[in-house]
């Protein structure tokens, strides 16, 4: 997969970002991804490897309990 780093964020922009991975029970880099993902569906482009990774991914069972796709993604 491939890393994105983006220089000169002004700092008020880093807090608010903060602020929203925090109310959305995320870590910072969790919500820029997610921002990221969004923007691009948005704009109709495609999905990326890892979207489409979520949804081929039901259960997985690992020798006793049972995980969900949501499980493991959040």
């Amino acid at each position: 997969m491939a890393a994105i780093h983006v220089r000169e964020v002004d700092d008020a922009v880093i807090e608010a970002l903060k602020a929203r991975a925090s109310r959305n029970q995320r870590s910072l880099q969790g919500e820029i991804r997610q921002i990221l993902e969004q923007a691009a569906l948005e704009e109709g482009g495609s999905r990326s490897s890892r979207a489409r990774r979520k949804l081929r991914i039901r259960t997985v069972a690992v020798g006793g309990p049972v995980y969900t796709r949501d499980t493991i993604y959040d």
